[in-house]
């Protein structure tokens, strides 16, 4: 029998993909399309609620000072990401031994319920719990990642990270943007709220009603995602074969490195270590951008309403798709991925610096220059994020990327989690400082946020974070070794 035979097992679901994927060489536009709207149904809570938190603490009468509301809403913002980090791991084991599909589904799920019940809350212990069970719950960003690198072809792997990336990020601003536009819906439009129905009592009720609703509908596609997880038992030769050249093409690796553990495995524990710093990063930009914006123009901020605020991140959304969808791939083709990713985090270091002046403008000036700013951050952040996402999904083979996706979400979630609570607190202090001679008021506030941008740069040179070998590298490599035997 032929040392190239692929053998695949009739009743797995796993080998069914791979004959799909032999078949059709292009890329698995539908299955892609269904990944993109589960990842952005699931994202759109984690921040939706920055642009109406500050108003939400402000109502829970718990902050005795308006500087100390900054220090109150870090800590609801940061349940989420707690939570989290507590079952990521768990929740990336329960996709490489069951699949991942019943991950992605349960994910979804929750977000249908424990978001809609944060909308309903009245008193800050509830807005914390209901954050908190949510991240417990929603593990599914590793698995997915997972996911999208094994329903495409070696040579389409980009493709499907990139569209993760892509969705992820856009959930990440049009949630906050939902959020500004809806909360409080009876202030806004009184003539479909009047006062005194549920929205009215519940006036963040209705953002997170509508991103339940639209997790509802990603609920219904899950049961359309094929399962890609490979469930068969016992092994032949012609199998043999198949692994180790999977595990080759994705690791650059031999058969028995491939069995090592995800956590001897630098080029995966260095990605991670990379991947959370700069997660940290976007984490903390994101609570204090809404919250400097909704500030007001005494402490430096631009005394935007949250309805401001969603139509900034609204036009951001849109920007994000265009640039990663459209110039990303253009520009991965010319630079390569880590490339961009080192050059997008020096380009967020001087655009970071130029924040705080910004609140000299006003009118259509203050919007055209801040909807840029915008835009580029986050583009660069998305950027950043591709480039490691295909790092961290080439480190290992099939049969150990739940696992390694759950450690990357576990720490990312950790670093996450002090996002808020840090940005947050850092906020509060930095308002009550505005006449210091040194970084005043807000400036020290982005300068914290460069600084961190710049340990992530530094940690992306080659002594710390390792390249795979390209993939003609590794193929050579792989047809030396077997003329060798």
């Amino acid at each position: 029998m032929s040392s190239n035979t692929v053998l695949y097992y009739e009743n797995c679901e796993g080998c069914k993909v791979d004959a799909r994927k032999d078949e059709h060489k292009g890329v698995p536009y539908k299955e892609l399309f269904f990944i993109w709207v589960v990842c952005l149904a699931s994202s759109l809570p984690i921040s939706c609620l920055f642009p109406f938190l500050y108003f939400m603490i402000k109502d829970f009468h718990i902050a005795k000072k308006e500087e100390d509301i900054g220090f109150y809403a870090g800590f609801v913002g940061s349940a989420y990401m707690f939570g989290r980090a507590l079952t990521s791991i768990l929740w990336g084991m329960i996709a490489d031994r069951y699949g991942r599909k019943p991950v992605i589904i349960i994910g979804t799920l929750a977000v249908v319920v424990m978001n809609a019940l944060f909308g309903l809350s009245t008193k800050f212990w509830m807005a914390i719990s209901t954050r908190f069970i949510l991240g417990l719950l929603c593990g599914l960003l590793g698995p997915i990642k997972a996911y999208a690198c094994e329903v495409c072809r070696p040579e389409h792997q980009a493709v499907g990270l990139s569209l993760i990336t892509t969705s992820w990020g856009v959930g990440l601003v049009i949630g906050p943007a939902m959020g500004g536009f809806l909360a409080k819906p009876a202030e806004k439009y009184s003539k479909l709220f009047p006062k005194g129905s549920l929205f009215a009592r519940f006036p963040y009720f209705l953002p997170c009603l509508c991103i339940s609703f639209c997790a509802g509908l990603a609920f219904i596609v899950c049961w359309w995602l094929p399962e890609t997880l490979h469930t068969h038992s016992g092994t032949n030769e012609e199998q043999n074969v198949k692994d180790r050249n999977e595990n080759l093409l994705e690791t650059g690796t031999t058969g028995s490195d491939s069995k090592r553990s995800p956590f001897k495995n630098w080029p995966l524990m260095s990605s991670i270590i990379v991947y959370s710093v700069f997660s940290l990063h976007d984490m903390a930009y994101s609570e204090i951008f809404s919250l400097w914006a909704v500030s007001p123009k005494k402490f430096g901020g631009l005394s935007f309403s949250t309805k401001n605020v969603g139509l900034v991140l609204s036009i951001t959304g849109c920007g994000l798709i265009i640039s990663q969808q459209i110039l990303y791939p253009m520009f991965e083709r010319i630079f390569g991925h880590m490339k961009i990713t080192r050059i997008a985090s020096v380009l967020t270091i001087p655009l970071l610096t130029s924040y705080p002046f910004m609140a000299k403008f006003s009118g259509l000036s203050l919007s055209l220059v801040l909807n840029c700013a915008s835009i580029l951050k986050n583009a660069f952040y998305n950027a950043i994020l591709t480039g490691l996402f295909i790092i961290q999904n080439n480190a290992v083979p099939q049969h150990q990327r739940g696992a390694a996706n759950g450690i990357a979400m576990t720490s990312m979630s950790l670093f996450k989690a002090f996002g808020p609570a840090g940005g947050g607190a850092i906020f509060s202090w930095a308002l009550k400082r505005m006449d210091a001679s040194f970084l005043p008021g807000v400036h020290m506030v982005f300068f914290i946020l460069n600084v961190i941008e710049v340990v992530g740069l530094l940690l992306t040179c080659k002594a710390f974070l390792p390249l795979p070998k390209s993939k003609g590298q590794e193929i050579e490599c792989f047809q030396n070794e077997r003329g060798s035997r």
